[in-house]
């Protein structure tokens, strides 16, 4: 037989380290040690220690720094597993020089020092465009909902709160009531007993934390010219109740705005909102102070920077103010597309955008309808009045006027199956009965959409927008697919905005290492 050398996974032995030598050229590790020790300022985290005069030494901010980030583009968020890391991993040892953080004071870094993180991106920023990475053609935004440190079913309005916070009160009642009919002296019922105890009091806390919280609580309003009330959150109540292609989530949204030369981000915030069209001015508002602010540029908008963005970010008021502000962006509206001739047969060719149940069924068209213009009433092919169900003015100036089958008439309509796309909904008490609407043709001035769909519709813009989702997509899937950066482990928008900028770096250092002269060994 061959003779083979022995090993033992099992045993230990005593190495000598050299831990500069762990941190190799050209590497992820290597580069965020470098820039941080040769680069960044990081007095802004000093102000908040106070063991200048007596007390324990802490731990140097740049050694948390560089363990957090390293953990972050591998994926870990954990403080635990950050501090396991530590004792364990020899690059985490590298960059710590040999340190063990305890994990509260890891947690407590990347929670208490928002500020300062903002300084950090913006030095990083300065170093990007010292190496000639940034280009400043091109600004592309777009956001990711990530859900936070809140649970989304300790959302709702004031009034769902407090009649929450009713049902569970009498569920306690009837806790208390069965617990007092019980013998505890026979062991079946001992055991009864206990649960219900248990239930009685899991349900108590839950009726504190809504009870004080509504007794402080002003309803969150939303934000438009005719605000409504949205939903508050007992948790963390500056985040949202979001929908997104996997469900809905209650979180942030990380907004980013990304050069095109090298997807460097350029500026990183969370909105705790899920209309992306209200955060467009602080955005905009935001690159320009921090450009001019780091001495990067007076105005880049002057300098004839383009702004780029989805259809998410498109309205009235933002088109307005770029427009008054002179500034180069193409944000289109979400029917761009179909006004584009190359999109013409889009749904013949490829099928129904969100295939379901009915999306291609063929029902009675609207023109069956007995609509009467002057008097705005409409009845249905077998006769029924239908009731108004909205009216508004559109952006091209026409006013829509929709109407809605009563449900005691469509659930017992003989040509329902003919007449709705989902006539099982009409036995539903939830459900809606068929619904139309009509167009009425109006005059009106032109509006600064006109100006943007103008923009957007020419060959030009087209080219132009086309470059956004090659600029800000792979951003976005680095950090959230690659990287698993796809949850904020924080609450409230000013700590959640640190973590944001701190998933950011993570892209921009990325960045450095591989188009920058860092990830060099220039000793």
């Amino acid at each position: 037989m061959p003779n083979f050398k022995k090993y033992d996974y099992s045993q230990s032995a005593m190495v000598v380290i050299d831990f500069e030598e762990q941190l190799q050229p050209g590497t992820f590790e290597f580069t965020l040690h470098k820039l941080i020790d040769n680069h960044i300022d990081l007095s802004a985290f000093h102000e908040k220690y106070k063991n200048d005069t007596g007390g324990r030494s802490a731990y140097d901010p740049s050694i948390l720094l560089k363990i957090i980030l390293y953990a972050y583009a591998k994926g870990i968020t954990s403080s635990r597993e950050i501090q396991w890391q530590c004792e364990h991993n020899i690059i985490f040892k590298a960059l710590s020089c040999d340190s063990v953080p305890h994990f509260t004071s890891i947690a407590s870094f990347v929670s208490s020092y928002p500020d300062a993180i903002e300084s950090v991106f913006e030095q990083v920023l300065l170093v990007c465009d010292q190496q000639g990475l940034l280009g400043n053609d091109l600004f592309a935004i777009d956001g990711c909902k990530m859900p936070s440190n809140a649970a989304k079913e300790h959302s709702g309005t004031l009034k769902e709160l407090s009649e929450k916070r009713d049902k569970i009160k009498r569920k306690i009642q009837t806790c208390l009531k069965e617990h007092k009919k019980l013998d505890g002296r026979k062991p079946s019922e001992r055991d009864r007993k206990h649960q219900l105890k248990q239930a009685s009091d899991t349900l108590s806390n839950a009726f504190d934390r809504i009870d004080q919280f509504l007794k402080t609580a002003t309803p969150r309003m939303g934000k438009g010219k005719r605000p409504k009330e949205v939903k508050s959150n007992i948790t963390d109540n500056e985040s949202a109740k979001m929908t997104t292609s996997k469900g809905t989530i209650q979180g942030y949204n990380g907004v980013a705005t990304v050069d095109k030369k090298h997807q460097i981000i350029v500026d990183a915030q969370a909105f705790g909102e899920g209309q992306e069209h209200h955060t467009l001015k602080p955005i905009l508002r935001s690159i320009q102070d921090r450009f001019s602010r780091l001495g990067l540029s007076d105005n880049i908008y002057k300098e004839g920077t383009v702004i780029t963005a989805d259809t998410g970010f498109s309205n009235e008021a933002n088109n307005q103010y770029l427009k008054e502000e002179s500034i180069n962006a193409y944000i289109p509206d979400n029917q761009f597309r179909s006004r584009d001739p190359k999109f013409k047969d889009q749904k013949a060719r490829y099928g129904h955008r969100h295939p379901g149940k009915g999306a291609d069924k063929n029902v009675i068209p609207a023109r069956e309808f007995d609509f009467n213009p002057v008097k705005k009433t409409c009845t249905c092919p077998q006769g029924n009045p239908m009731w108004l169900h909205s009216e508004r003015v559109q952006s091209s100036g026409n006013r829509l006027i929709a109407f809605e089958g009563r449900l005691t008439d469509c659930r017992v309509c003989p040509i329902k199956s003919d007449c709705m796309k989902n006539p099982e909904s009409a036995s539903t008490r939830k459900g809606h009965g068929r619904q139309v609407s009509f167009i009425l043709k109006g005059k009106r001035k032109s509006t600064a959409t006109d100006w943007m769909k103008k923009r957007v519709d020419s060959l030009k813009g087209k080219r132009i927008y086309g470059h956004r989702m090659s600029v800000v997509e792979p951003v976005f899937g680095n950090i959230g697919t690659n990287k698993r950066l796809n949850r904020f482990s924080l609450r409230g928008k000013t700590k959640v905005q640190g973590q944001w900028q701190l998933f950011c770096l993570v892209q921009n250092v990325e960045k450095l290492m591989r188009y920058g002269n860092l990830g060099a060994n220039t000793a």
